[in-house]
């Protein structure tokens, strides 16, 4: 399932914002001045996929509608109380499939009634941290007898509160319909992710942040390491069944001599690409040529050997192909610094005279357009639908005219739905027909 518009009325009580999506290019672009809610909309899509729904209250709007490939539309309303006493939002989420009964569901909290039972108990726990004789008083001379049955009071408020909070279990077709798609979201900031290390063990300016771009570095060797491991386990799998194979083989009948040594070219080929990517180091058999003709004997084992490789190098297919374009467009935008792939560190960059480079010390133009063009190709599964806001951002003009053209490329190998927003028309460049202008209230 994939979604083909997206619309939003009253947004800050003012816009309606109705966006289809370009179903066949996968790229749509919204664009306007700033403060009409671009940012807004990509947020609301990405708050119903990936957040609590409280986050929507954050976000003024009266519908926000969601249509899906299959005729299926998610609507999600707010019904306003505009009494100055009660100005809560409440959600509605409805939910139409074709020839079938709609769903609806609210997730609000109902507390309300619950909390007038206790306000008494409020009341009587406030007098009492109020009153001369209070907790300080009371625990200097030791009277524990009323500091303990203050403990009891509250901790009875806090149990009351508790169980007069009810929410309405997420039923189990909403829950499906956040999982059926997957939603990425590659905000504005996006040069510092959140760290899961100590504090004090960050060396950053902001402590409770690192740069992506080291994380960035770390995850491709996990991801390297990873491929490895399965690459390893598969070779011992097939060398403990060689012999046996080896036996039980009867080389195919339209296996030629010419075939064999094709495909042994082909493999010491994949090889090469392989280290040139850095997933494998080079060995002291990367040469092997068969000079002599290949007897029967020879092309059975042969035959094995060139299916046991083939099989081995394909784990390392889909991540190779990405590591390679990865590159390519790196090497096209950094024009005077060298950037290399390896499994115990990941991407490494060097200046042109081959000192050293860290990717903190990238330009911030370098280190979004690196961020960017990582989480696209290795953090994005297929299917998916991204939301990237503002792209442009420190980015030089020349690199904006180029922007889509490398996001076309990377979107035909990882296969995923993009929306955009951009306040830049040298990064649209000639692609107005893949545009959305966002417009002002009709007066």
């Amino acid at each position: 399932m994939r979604i083909n518009k997206i619309s939003v009325t009253k947004l800050f009580g003012v816009f309606n914002h109705p966006v289809s999506l370009n179903m066949e290019d996968r790229i749509t672009i919204i664009h306007s001045p700033n403060g009409f809610g671009k940012t807004a909309l990509l947020r609301l899509i990405n708050i119903f996929f990936n957040s609590p729904y409280s986050e929507l209250r954050t976000i003024p709007f009266e519908e926000f509608r969601i249509d899906f490939d299959d005729g299926s539309y998610l609507k999600i309303t707010k019904s306003i109380d505009t009494t100055e006493d009660k100005k809560d939002k409440n959600l509605i989420f409805y939910f139409s499939k074709p020839d079938a009964e709609a769903e609806i569901f609210s997730p609000n909290l109902l507390i309300e009634d619950s909390l007038a039972e206790t306000n008494v108990s409020l009341d009587i726990t406030e007098e009492r941290l109020q009153s001369p004789g209070g907790i300080e008083t009371q625990t200097k001379n030791s009277e524990s007898t009323d500091f303990q049955n203050l403990i009891k009071s509250l901790t009875n408020v806090a149990k009351q509160l508790t169980s007069s909070i009810k929410v309405n279990k997420e039923p189990k077709w909403l829950s499906e319909l956040k999982s059926s798609i997957d939603v990425h979201f590659i905000e504005t900031q996006r040069l510092l992710t959140p760290s899961n290390v100590p504090e004090v063990a960050v060396n950053t300016k902001h402590p409770s942040m690192i740069p992506s771009v080291n994380i960035y570095s770390q995850e491709l060797v996990e991801e390297i390491q990873a491929k490895l491991a399965e690459y390893g386990a598969l070779s011992q799998s097939l060398e403990r069944t060689f012999p046996a194979r080896i036996f039980n083989n009867k080389a195919p009948s339209d296996m030629t001599e010419e075939t064999l040594r094709n495909k042994l070219n082909e493999i010491e080929k994949k090889r090469s690409r392989l280290r040139e990517t850095g997933l494998l180091d080079k060995d002291e058999n990367s040469d092997f040529q068969v000079e002599q003709n290949i007897d029967g004997v020879t092309k059975n084992i042969l035959s094995v050997y060139v299916e046991d490789v083939e099989q081995k190098l394909m784990v390392f297919k889909e991540l190779a192909t990405k590591i390679e374009l990865f590159k390519r467009i790196i090497k096209q935008r950094f024009l005077y610094k060298n950037m290399s792939i390896s499994k115990e560190k990941g991407f490494t960059f060097t200046t042109p005279d081959g000192k050293p480079l860290s990717p903190t010390d990238l330009s911030f133009g370098e280190q979004h357009e690196l961020v960017m063009l990582y989480q696209l190709l290795f953090k994005v599964k297929p299917n998916s639908l991204v939301l990237i806001d503002e792209p442009e951002i420190s980015l030089h003009v020349a690199w904006q005219i180029e922007f889509l053209k490398d996001l076309r490329a990377i979107i035909k190998l990882a296969n995923f739905d993009v929306l955009l927003a951009t306040h830049s028309p040298d990064l649209i460049d000639d692609s107005w027909d893949l545009t959305v202008e966002l417009q002002g209230p009709v007066e």
